[in-house]
């Protein structure tokens, strides 16, 4: 065979196995992004899925609880809401994946989601002592709220009502901090499972998100109170009114006004106490408020 031939030969095979290689499908493979991207203990978690093919559903197991992901066109990936709970341990932890394709086959992927460990400081409060050690005469009551809140807290509502980022309860700065060990008169108690701000007396508190009050009556420790279900089990609290603006059964969206801060229930001097739950674990509300949701 003269030169010339072969070289052709090996230019027109060379050219047809680059085109073979361009034209062949790049596997696409599953991608997780949490934020923030640093979990810890405590942490609320927002996740952004993509999956290799389009789907219809997506659905999800963390913690053992079940996650419903929704489909952001700002995005063009599923993300959901979820948290970590406030003592658990450092390590790495499985986010079990199941979607649907349009197809109707299912897609499976599981991810590995590290967490590391956060040490939070101690607080020391003064409070009346009736707070502390309550008298008898009130321990019906506390039984009371305690049942009712654990009924409340614990049922998940299936829709999702929530609806972008949410916005800060008050306009004013934080005064104590979220998962500090908390000690009252000397007996330690609680960690402190919300986000303190300053607030005077009668400032105004509004809803930081679309949802629906769940609890809007005085209670022994929380004193007034809101609590507004957000859905799939994400609720958040909001304590020691002055003056209820809401009843219960209320739809309420982001900037709605809750009532007027106040010092009722378990206080050292007037403020607002922020909390946030998903399902059954509290996180950091201060981190919540900075999640960018699409």
């Amino acid at each position: 065979m003269k030169p010339g031939i072969a070289k052709i030969i090996l230019l027109f095979l060379f050219g047809t196995a680059l085109a073979a290689a361009q034209a062949a499908p790049v596997a696409v493979s599953w991608t997780l992004k949490t934020e923030p991207q640093e979990l810890v203990n405590g942490s609320p978690v927002l996740f952004r899925v993509n999956a290799p093919a389009e789907l219809t559903t997506l659905r999800g197991v963390w913690s053992g609880r079940e996650l419903a992901f929704r489909f952001g066109a700002g995005c063009s990936c599923w993300y959901a809401l979820a948290a970590i709970d406030l003592n658990q341990k450092p390590g790495e932890f499985p986010l079990r994946l199941e979607g649907t394709e349009k197809s109707g086959a299912k897609a499976d992927f599981t991810a590995k989601v590290n967490v590391s460990e956060k040490v939070y400081p101690t607080t020391t409060l003064s409070v009346a002592p009736k707070y502390v050690e309550p008298p008898k005469e009130v321990l019906a009551r506390i039984e009371q709220e305690q049942a009712l809140k654990k009924r409340l807290f614990s049922s998940v509502a299936p829709d999702t009502y929530w609806s972008g980022r949410f916005a800060p309860p008050v306009d004013t700065t934080v005064s104590a901090i979220f998962g500090s060990a908390r000690t009252f008169n000397g007996v330690k108690k609680t960690q402190h499972e919300g986000l303190d701000f300053h607030a005077a007396i009668g400032t105004t508190v509004r809803a930081t998100n679309r949802g629906v009050v769940i609890l809007a009556r005085n209670l022994y420790y929380e004193g007034n109170c809101v609590v507004v279900d957000h859905g799939q089990g994400l609720l958040t609290l909001y304590l020691h009114f002055s003056e209820i603006a809401v009843k219960e059964g209320d739809r309420v969206e982001s900037g709605t006004v809750l009532g007027k801060s106040g010092n009722t229930g378990r206080v050292n001097g007037p403020h607002l106490h922020f909390a946030a739950r998903w399902q059954g674990v509290y996180l950091d509300p201060e981190t919540l408020l900075k999640l960018r949701v699409p």
